[in-house]
């Protein structure tokens, strides 16, 4: 007796939302090459840890703001509305 595989459709992969971390950290490594590459284009005088005090500051605003609406969407899918 031959035995054959159920029938199904086309399978679609089940694509994964984008992760917070992941973006806002590329995002600080793309803002931190600009500013080096801008720096080594044109005569800029920035303070180096000034420079790093905001990048920190503004990745971190993003993370936890990408947090807050994440668990807000999670919370929203649920039947309980529990995280």
């Amino acid at each position: 007796m031959k035995q054959t595989a159920p029938k199904s459709g086309p399978s679609t992969p089940a694509t994964a939302p984008v992760r917070v971390g992941t973006m806002v950290w590329g995002l600080l490594i793309v803002a931190l090459a600009a500013i080096i590459i801008i720096g080594t284009l044109e005569p800029l005088s920035l303070n180096g840890t000034y420079v790093t005090i905001g990048l920190i500051i503004g990745a971190g605003v993003a993370l936890v703001t990408g947090g807050l609406i994440a668990g807000k969407q999670r919370d929203n899918h649920s039947p309980t509305r529990k995280s």
